[in-house]
């Protein structure tokens, strides 16, 4: 059973990503440690004792759906009263709208913890909170009055409605439409479709943020508007009054996550309310609504990031009790009777080595990116500035690479397991499959790398990554300085991943800058894999050195020693792999 890793979270937070130097340096005045370790304790015993118990209740029964309603998983709907009552969602929430106002960093952190216990179960509440961030900062003062509140405190529950059958990644492709009713509403009208948790027996309400087009907006993504459709209208007191002409017409039957209902939703064909037509209110301005929509889709990337630290985290815990149990063959070393635990294997222990590594590095890159979305809305000015592109840099990374790293581990996992890792009852075989999706929500992995290279490396003129760059080499001076020979051959091998970086960079900003995208599309992928090893093998080396933990040090070496090599063979594919790519391309059709 999950239990939280409260001191490896606490460690990620406080001495690599910077929580604790921010709270010494009064940037969180109402912040102090002890507050910190009190909130991730009781998060972590709920997690471990209510959400965890559910996840296998959820797996093996899933979410019905029947005459348009979704019933969710036994004992999901109370869980979820408890959950929201503890005071969970309004975490982060702003406190103008009844919400704690507390770090990101510990709203992430918390993520990390309901993830583990249960993917399927927290997915619900990451959109409401995305939702929250998107009505903070785009709607109108009535609309926030009115729906945050409810939201912040969870009592209402929001989602994100942007595929639909013809348009996936591509929002250019949307159909959806929008007609002005003339007293200052919209008449939504379309299918969308995946839409998690757009139907379910939570909350009394779901307030749904639809992309759709006016009649008269321009082609493509600059056409686009964003609108809030209630299932319920509010009544004058603000309480769920008519039914809104929007519905679930199906659910998915999926590979994981069985538990979160996904959706197709069809708004606006007559079967709710006086005439045909979901009501909707404008957020924004008409045909700006992509903009709006990105600043929940940036919120729900990391968050998505923290969906593989956690699968990351349940796969590895899971693997370790199972190798220290499961007796086979002869370990070189072993004194015991009979077969030696397979703990005492090496390919048994590099496998569980590679995952609590990997899993360490994720945690690392995502913690800090919330760290700088932090740092961006507690300072001003230039600072701001700087903090805000460093959550930018950080944000495509940490989706990706937490993401893509939650398939790896969790399929390390299973082969920790052996045959029993295939059969259901051991809880290997769920990790695997709920972890799956991760890489393809919100934005799959390679637009993430497009994102990264395209958009994050031009930041303010190309210098911000530099600048990032120039802190992992300190991070690597800090380790060659330290003098412990418990760091082997840490620092070097650190650094030359560092140069592997540094280098593939400036190739790529040249790539773009002198008009070869295609090229530096080709290397998106890999670049994005190489930027994290090799700044997560920095920051696991800042977290040592700082911790001087004989048990983080040994991980540190082993991230240096045996994953970060990759970065080199990654560099050749990002400089020299296009011409390759373009000629085997032409025989896909």
């Amino acid at each position: 059973m999950y239990r939280a890793p409260l001191d490896d979270i606490s460690f990620a937070l406080n001495e690599i990503a910077g929580l604790s130097a921010a709270i010494d340096a009064g940037v969180f005045p109402d912040l102090s440690a002890d507050l910190v370790d009190a909130i991730l304790a009781e998060a972590g015993r709920f997690a471990g004792e209510e959400v965890a118990p559910a996840g296998k209740v959820g797996d093996t029964q899933g979410a019905v759906w029947a005459d348009a309603a979704v019933t969710t998983p036994a004992g999901w709907a109370d869980l979820y009263t408890r959950w929201r009552e503890g005071g969970w969602n309004a975490l982060s929430g702003p406190a103008e709208f009844g919400g704690q106002g507390l770090p990101q960093m510990l709203g992430v952190a918390a993520l990390e913890m309901w993830n583990a216990g249960s993917m399927a179960f927290a997915l619900g509440p990451t959109l409401t909170m995305g939702a929250v961030d998107a009505l903070e900062k785009h709607a109108s003062h009535e609309l926030q009055q009115l729906y945050l509140p409810k939201l912040v405190s969870g009592e209402w529950m929001g989602t994100m409605n942007l595929t639909e059958p013809q348009a996936g990644s591509d929002l250019a492709a949307l159909r959806a439409r929008a007609e002005p009713a003339g007293d200052g509403t919209y008449r939504i009208f379309g299918q969308k479709i995946y839409i998690t948790y757009g139907e379910h027996d939570f909350t009394d309400n779901i307030v749904h943020l639809v992309l759709a087009r006016l009649p008269d907006a321009p082609a493509g993504t600059r056409g686009i508007s964003l609108f809030l459709v209630p299932k319920f209208l509010p009544d004058a007191d603000g309480n769920p009054g008519a039914r809104n002409d929007v519905f679930c017409a199906s659910i998915e039957h999926k590979l994981g996550i069985h538990g979160s209902p996904t959706c197709t939703m069809i708004y606006g064909d007559g079967k709710f309310g006086d005439a045909p037509g979901a009501i909707g209110w404008l957020i924004g301005e008409e045909n700006k609504g992509l903009a709006c929509m990105f600043t929940m889709m940036n919120n729900a990337r990391l968050a998505v990031g923290m969906q593989g630290v956690a699968i990351a985290e349940a796969a590895w815990q899971k693997a370790h009790a199972y190798a220290v149990e499961r007796r086979q063959g002869r370990a070189e070393g072993h004194t015991g009777e009979g077969m030696a635990p397979i703990v005492l294997h090496p390919d048994v222990q590099r496998n569980l080595l590679t995952m609590k590594a990997l899993t360490a590095a994720a945690r690392a890159i995502a913690y800090s990116c919330a760290h700088a979305t932090d740092m961006g809305r507690a300072t001003s000015g230039d600072a701001a500035r700087h903090w805000q592109d460093r959550a930018n840099l950080l944000t495509p990374v940490a989706k990706a690479f937490a993401t893509d790293i939650g398939v790896d581990v969790a399929s390390i996992g299973v082969q920790v397991h052996g045959g029993m890792g295939f059969i259901e009852e051991t809880g290997a075989a769920v990790l695997y499959r709920d972890a799956r999706i991760a890489p393809i929500y919100e934005g799959t992995n390679g637009i993430q790398a497009i994102d990264l290279v395209t958009r994050k490396l031009p930041l303010a003129g190309g210098e911000h990554v530099h600048g990032f760059i120039a802190e992992l080499r300190a991070d690597a001076e800090t380790v060659r300085a330290s003098n412990l020979p418990a760091f082997g051959r840490s620092a070097g091998k650190i650094a030359a991943a560092i140069d592997d970086l540094e280098t593939t960079t400036r190739f790529l900003q040249d790539c773009l800058a002198s008009g070869r995208t295609k090229e530096a599309l080709a290397g998106a992928t890999p670049y994005l894999r190489l930027f994290a090893l090799a700044a997560s093998a920095a920051m696991l080396g800042r977290g040592a050195v700082a911790s001087q933990d004989a048990n983080r040090i040994a991980l540190c070496r082993f991230h240096a020693e045996n994953l970060v090599g990759e970065t080199a063979a990654l560099k050749e594919r990002v400089m020299e792999g296009a011409e390759s790519l373009a000629e085997a391309a032409k025989a896909l059709g």
